[in-house]
């Protein structure tokens, strides 16, 4: 408080000294620097959250202690015409609404209906093409919703069904209550007969694959799914377009999928009724599968051929699965899977199934022979560093998508191969965690699932036998400009409202790009692992926002990252760290070395130097990213004993600099500034006009003043012989033989002082 005061009590002195009035205006600088555009304000201005902690989410990125969220569990049946590709299913949801609303209707997806010629999703499609939509496919896509009832049961057990009142727009159903349903418990039980055609290719998520032996189905977002109620937007109704994903309740599911009898089906979850389905020796193989550490074959390429003859039968098979606590289920259908499979270990000690269903297209040990060694590794791999895996088994299904994600099941390239299969694999399993298990809203922040998974597959890739798929670290330097283009969007955009080239980037490479700079560069593994995994597990079946991710990994951390975050995910700022000079202490280099660096750009960061000395002696220096918090320049010194070779900001390319010309200061080209010697104007100084004494005294070729009772501030040399001090608000300007001085106090008065 009392430095804070000082510049006023001190001019207030030297006010009564002159009894008139005098201007606070500091002395012009004299010098010009190139023009920084960092702020520190901006980057470490507070008000980072625009909320307060509540309730339902406490400050500290925690559910709070009534969060509550609503449950949706599904019975659902599908019955599959292979010949027209038609789905038709019927659902029987029971919804619970645990808000504290009363609802007098509800919201459903239709995501099917993105396919019709006439959808919003449709008509955003470019000339030029795109991922999104049916690629170009003509045929009468859409859900057709042939009733919805409302189902009730009397206190005797007798069920009724009643006509419900709806209406569609676009890929949203909108469902009107007969009677309110009750907050905090309320449930109504919805059915609904629906049918579809299955696009062939469908926005790269879902498909029908054309085999030797027979379609693979791929069927995803095939049945009315209930939107999110939540209490940050309350129904999340943002229609699908084709790039943003999905927001969606938790619950229970039962399916029964019929299917022609010489088809395999795979689907989230559990298989309940393996013995009607699969031949004994199937059966006997799968249980081989669950208890071995290596592939065991369950359906060889030679038995699939065999089944092809049996194609165009018209018997059928039922096949009955079960998954608990998920989002979403979906399948596979198709005679010409080839199976196998392995045991998955658990870190508490449970097995789950890695399970891998192929053509033989795609079959040899090259290609999808080590599907299940890549499912069971990963599976493996993130229960051990962040939360256990749920489900109990983990199916990989090879299909015309280039790789997409559902709880439990993944459809991943037919035509991947070695690293390629590895990754996509990686990928989609790690999807798992984000967003399956940690149910975030992709629709509006793609990051917080597309990103947190290619983060943590960097991990797993270096981890997974020995280094065989470790990339190389990435060149930040190097992908600068592409991370930080002024054009680009910032990440927090919702992947509707960024250029599709840019999704890629913004989704994916750029958050994973940033949490390993968190991780390596700034926190540490220690403490970021710590951080990221409590908030997986805080979060796991629940439904994080932005602010709970940032909040709970600054609480866990112990760090204010509003920075941080400001800087990579809200804003699309840039990096441009500088050398701008060295200064040898009273030039002489056996005396140390001041090093001053600026920051050129909005973004900041740490910085690490490298100081080469003549000799060839390496000092790694590391600067924390406070020096910017209220600074645009910053020096330090470096106990040197001879010249410095050389000074190279971020020699490991470990932070997005985009201007590298000015990272390196070499001795020959860089500048050296010449130290002004300060020994002359050392000693103790008085004024005739004032009872006022200054001593002038050096520490760190800094010079001080310090007058009684005022507190001693710096000088900063502004000029031949001539300092400034804006802590104080005065100039000190010596004569030549530097025994005395003006401490000028504006354009018009000037206070003489003499050595003693």
């Amino acid at each position: 408080m009392r430095n804070n005061c000082f510049r006023v009590l001190f001019q207030l002195a030297l006010l009564i000294v002159f009894n008139t009035s005098w201007s606070q205006d500091a002395a012009p600088t004299g010098t010009t620097q190139p023009v920084s555009k960092y702020d520190y304000h901006d980057a470490f201005g507070p008000f980072f959250y625009t909320n307060n902690g509540s309730s339902t989410r406490s400050a500290n990125g925690a559910p709070g202690h009534e969060y509550w969220q609503n449950r949706a569990d599904y019975k659902l049946t599908a019955k599959l015409n292979e010949k027209t590709n038609e789905i038709v299913g019927s659902e029987i949801l029971t919804y619970t609404n645990n808000s504290t609303d009363v609802m007098s209707f509800v919201w459903m997806h239709l995501d099917q209906n993105l396919f019709k010629s006439d959808s919003r999703g449709n008509a955003l499609i470019p000339l030029t093409g795109s991922r999104n939509g049916a690629r170009g496919e003509i045929f009468d896509g859409g859900h057709k919703i042939k009733s919805v009832k409302i189902v009730t049961t009397s206190k005797g057990g007798k069920s009724t069904e009643k006509e419900a009142k709806y209406t569609i727009t676009d890929t949203r159903m909108q469902i009107f209550l007969p009677d309110n349903l009750k907050a905090k418990g309320g449930v109504v039980k919805i059915k609904i007969d629906f049918s579809f055609i299955s696009p062939k290719e469908g926005s790269d998520r879902m498909g029908v694959l054309d085999t030797k032996n027979g379609k693979i189905f791929t069927i995803a977002q095939w049945y009315p799914r209930m939107c999110v109620y939540d209490d940050i937007r309350g129904w999340n109704t943002n229609p699908y377009l084709g790039a943003s994903e999905f927001y969606l309740e938790y619950g229970d599911f039962d399916a029964n999928i019929t299917v022609p009898a010489n088809h395999v089906v795979v689907c989230s979850g559990e298989l309940l009724n393996a013995s009607a389905v699969y031949t004994a020796e199937e059966q006997k193989r799968i249980a081989q599968a669950k208890q071995s550490e290596k592939t065991v074959m369950i359906r060889t390429a030679e038995e699939v051929a065999a089944n092809a003859s049996k194609a165009g039968t018209t018997s059928e098979k039922t096949w009955h699965f079960k998954i608990k606590n998920a989002r979403d289920l979906s399948w596979a259908s198709s005679p010409a899977f080839i199976l196998d499979g392995a045991r998955i270990n658990l870190p508490s000690g449970a097995k789950a199934l890695a399970l891998s269903a192929y053509p033989v297209e795609s079959a040899g040990n090259e290609a999808w022979g080590r599907a299940t060694e890549y499912t069971k590794t990963s599976i493996e791999n993130y229960s051990k560093r962040w939360f256990e895996y749920p489900y109990p088994v983990a199916t990989n299904v090879a299909g015309n998508e280039g790789g997409m994600e559902y709880p439990g099941i993944v459809f991943c390239g037919w035509e991947s191969k070695g690293e390629d299969l590895w990754g996509v694999t990686d990928h989609e399993f790690g999807h798992g965690w984000f967003p399956m298990i940690v149910g975030s809203n992709e629709r509006l922040y793609g990051w917080m699932d597309e990103g947190f998974n290619t983060f943590i597959n960097s991990i797993s890739s270096s981890d997974f036998n020995n280094g065989e798929y470790k990339a190389k670290p990435t060149d930040l330097h190097q992908n600068a400009d592409y991370f930080t283009n002024p054009k680009n969007e910032p990440i927090m955009s919702s992947p509707d409202n960024m250029k599709e080239k840019n999704i890629g980037l913004l989704c994916y490479f750029k958050p994973s790009s940033g949490l390993i700079t968190l991780r390596e560069q700034i926190l540490g593994p220690e403490r970021f692992d710590l951080a990221f995994r409590t908030y997986t597990e805080r979060w796991a079946f629940k439904h994080p926002a932005p602010d709970d991710f940032f909040r709970t990994m600054e609480n866990v951390a112990g760090e204010d990252l509003s920075w941080f975050w400001r800087g990579w995910f809200v804003n699309n700022w840039r990096l441009d760290q500088g050398v701008n000079s060295v200064k040898y202490v009273k030039n002489d280099p056996s005396k140390g070395a001041i090093i001053t660096i600026e920051n050129f750009e909005k973004m900041a960061m740490p910085v690490v130097l490298d100081v080469k000395t003549k000799s060839g002696k390496v000092t790694r220096v590391k600067l924390p990213v406070e020096i910017w918090q209220r600074n645009v320049d910053w020096s330090f010194k470096v106990e040197t004993t001879e010249e410095i070779e050389s000074v190279v900001i971020d020699a490991d390319h470990a932070f997005p600099d985009v201007n590298e010309s000015n990272n390196t200061w070499k001795s020959g080209t860089g500048v050296v500034e010449k130290d002004v010697i300060l020994d002359g104007y050392l000693g103790k100084f008085s004024t005739k006009a004032a009872p006022l004494k200054i001593e002038i005294t050096e520490k760190n070729s800094v010079l001080y003043a310090e007058i009684t009772n005022y507190p001693k501030f710096s000088l900063a040399p502004i000029g031949k012989d001539k300092f400034e001090s804006k802590e104080a608000g005065v100039t000190l300007e010596f004569n030549e033989a530097k025994n005395a001085f003006d401490m000028i106090i504006s354009s018009n008065q000037k206070l003489p002082f003499t050595r003693d």
